[in-house]
C-alpha cells in the first residue's frame, strides 16, 4: 500500500497522465482496424502486384476531326438560317431596295447636273446643247457646194454630145491665188468636171490647196492613166470608154504597143466616185489609231446614265485615257472649248460643208484657227463632260445637219 501510494504521488508530482483503461468491445474493435490496415499495407507493396508508368495524353487532332468540326458548325448555322429565314429575307430585301434606290437617286442628280443644266461655252459662250448644234451647223454651211458627187460642175451647161476629141491635149501652167477653189479654177479654163484638175495633178487632197501652188490645166476634160504591166489599149478603152481612135489622137500614139508606167491622157473620162470623195477629203479616217472598242452608235439609244431613250448625235470609241486623237480629215480648227455635255471639245471645218466634233478629251493639243492634215493629233481621249468612262464622242456634220459617221470613215 505504501508502495502504490508513493509511485501514485510520484507520478503526479512529475506530470504523468494516468494510463487510459479499455472497455472489452473498443478492445476488439481497435484490434478489427489494425488487421485491416495491415492487410492494405501488405497488398500495396506485394510483389505481385504490375508495374505502371505515366504515358502522354493523345490529341484527337486530324483532317477528318477538322470537317467533322466543320459539319457541326455548317449544319447548325444551316438550322439557325432556317429558324430565321424571315429576318434574312427582310435585311436582303431592305438593302437591296436601299442600293436601288441610291443609284437611281445618283442617276437622277447627275444627269440633272451634267445633261440638263446650261451650257457654258469656253469660246461662244452659248447657253444649251441647241447653240453647240447651230454653231456647228453655220460652220457646215460656209462655202457653196457647185458640183455634184461624179465631180460634174452644176452651174456650167455640158453638152448633150459626148465632144470628139481629134486634137492632141495640151498644157499651161496656173498659180493658185488666195480665196481659189478647185471649182472656180475648172470654170475659168472652161473645164466641166472637177476631177481633171485632180487627176492631171495628181493632187491627194483639194484642201491641201495653197495660194502661189502652180498648176496644171489640160485644155480638155479628162484624166490621167498610168499604164500596168499587163494592160493593153482595148481594155483600157473598155474600162473607161473611151474611144480607141480619140485616145490614139490626144495622145499622139503612133502605136498601141504600151509599157509598163506610161501615162495616158484619157479624153472625157472621170474620176470614179469614190476616189474623187477621197481627193476631195471626203473619206474621212479613224480618228483613232490605236486599239478601241465601238461603244455606242449613231442614232436613238438608250441614254447610258439616265437610262432613258435618247439621240445620240455620233458614234463613240471606247480607250484608255491619253490615246491620242487624230483629225479624221484636213482641215481648220473653229472652235475648242469646254461645255456640261462635251467636256474638253474640238471642232474642225473641213470646207465643202463638212465639220468634225470631238468631244470628252482629257486635254485639248490643238489650237482655234489652226490648220491640221488628215492624222494630226488634235488631243487625247478622256471621260470629260457627261460621260461614263474614257471614249472619243466623234459626231459628222454635212452642210447643216447630222450624218451617220459610219458613212463617211474607211
Amino acid at each position: 500500500m505504501e508502495i502504490i501510494s508513493y509511485v501514485q504521488d510520484n507520478s503526479r508530482a512529475r506530470g504523468f497522465r494516468p494510463l487510459r483503461t479499455f472497455s472489452l468491445p473498443e478492445l476488439q474493435f481497435r484490434h478489427k482496424e489494425r488487421s485491416q490496415a495491415a492487410s492494405i499495407t501488405a497488398n500495396i507493396f506485394s510483389p505481385e502486384l504490375k508495374s505502371f508508368s505515366a504515358q502522354k495524353v493523345r490529341s484527337d487532332f486530324s483532317v477528318k476531326s477538322i470537317f467533322k468540326l466543320l459539319g457541326g458548325a455548317l449544319t447548325q448555322s444551316g438550322d439557325y438560317i432556317k429558324s430565321n429565314a424571315k429576318a434574312f429575307f427582310i435585311i436582303a430585301a431592305s438593302a437591296a431596295a436601299f442600293a436601288t434606290i441610291s443609284i437611281f437617286s445618283f442617276k437622277l442628280v447627275n444627269h440633272h447636273i451634267n445633261h440638263t443644266g446650261p451650257l457654258t461655252l469656253q469660246s461662244d459662250g452659248g447657253d444649251d446643247i441647241e447653240i453647240l448644234n447651230k454653231l456647228m451647223a453655220n460652220f457646215a454651211l460656209e462655202g457653196k457646194i457647185d458640183y455634184d458627187e461624179n465631180g460634174k460642175l452644176l452651174d456650167v451647161e455640158v453638152p448633150a454630145v459626148k465632144p470628139n476629141f481629134t486634137q492632141p491635149v495640151t498644157f499651161q501652167t496656173y498659180k493658185v491665188r488666195q480665196g481659189d477653189t478647185i471649182s472656180g479654177i475648172a470654170k475659168k479654163f472652161g473645164l466641166t468636171n472637177i476631177s481633171t484638175l485632180i487627176s492631171v495633178n495628181d493632187i491627194g487632197n483639194v484642201r491641201q490647196l495653197a495660194a502661189g501652188q502652180k498648176l496644171k490645166i489640160p485644155s480638155i476634160d479628162g484624166i490621167v492613166y498610168t499604164v500596168k504591166k499587163g494592160d493593153s489599149l482595148s481594155g483600157i478603152t473598155g474600162k473607161y470608154k473611151v474611144s480607141l481612135e480619140q485616145l490614139l489622137d490626144v495622145n499622139e500614139l503612133t502605136s498601141e504597143t504600151l509599157t509598163a508606167g506610161q501615162q495616158l491622157f484619157l479624153p472625157g473620162a472621170a474620176m470614179d466616185a469614190n476616189s474623187l470623195r477621197n481627193a476631195m477629203g471626203e473619206l474621212f479616217r479613224m480618228p483613232i489609231a490605236a486599239k478601241f472598242r465601238w461603244s455606242s452608235p449613231y442614232g436613238y439609244r438608250i441614254d447610258p446614265i439616265a437610262g432613258v431613250k435618247s439621240f445620240h448625235t455620233g458614234t463613240d470609241m471606247a480607250c484608255p485615257t491619253g490615246t491620242p486623237i487624230l483629225a479624221a480629215m484636213s482641215g481648220k480648227v473653229t472652235t475648242t472649248g469646254i461645255n456640261r455635255v462635251y467636256g474638253n471639245y474640238v471642232i474642225i471645218d473641213h470646207g465643202n460643208g463638212y465639220q468634225t466634233l470631238y468631244a470628252h478629251m482629257s486635254k485639248i493639243i490643238a489650237s482655234k484657227g489652226q490648220w491640221v492634215s488628215q492624222g494630226t493629233r488634235i488631243g487625247l481621249v478622256g471621260s470629260t463632260g457627261y460621260s461614263t468612262g474614257p471614249h472619243l464622242h466623234f459626231t459628222v456634220y454635212k452642210k447643216g445637219k447630222l450624218v451617220d459617221p459610219m458613212t463617211v470613215l474607211k
